[in-house]
């Protein structure tokens, strides 16, 4: 069975960075493609970023160059580094893989 757990968010200011990690179990985050998605407030899950298992990402247009999905075997983990937030880049971010989510992460961004 596939366990996701999500880490790392938290208040930060407009401008500055914060890195999520997805810590998976019962799956390789390898095997297949990671997808990193958000929710805010009152909207639908929209997707954020995607690794695929050859490692090749693609980005939403939102937030494309300024955040950068990465993989790490050895730990099994899929991280989502996000710099240069904005108001708007606030909440709850989940991860996913083989149809299986995480709790997600809440990221708010005071402007």
């Amino acid at each position: 069975q596939v366990q996701l757990v999500e880490s790392g968010g938290g208040l930060v200011q407009a401008g500055d960075s914060l890195r999520l990690s997805c810590k998976a179990s019962g799956r390789s985050v390898s095997s297949e493609g990671v997808t990193w998605y958000r929710q805010a407030p009152g909207k639908e899950r929209v997707f954020v970023a995607v690794i695929g298992h050859l490692g090749t990402t693609l980005y939403g247009d939102s937030v494309k160059g300024r955040f950068t999905i990465s993989r790490d075997n050895a730990t099994n983990t899929v991280d989502l580094q996000m710099n240069n937030l904005k108001p708007e880049d606030t909440a709850s971010y989940y991860c996913s893989l083989n149809k299986c989510w995480g709790q997600g992460a809440q990221v708010a961004v005071s402007s």
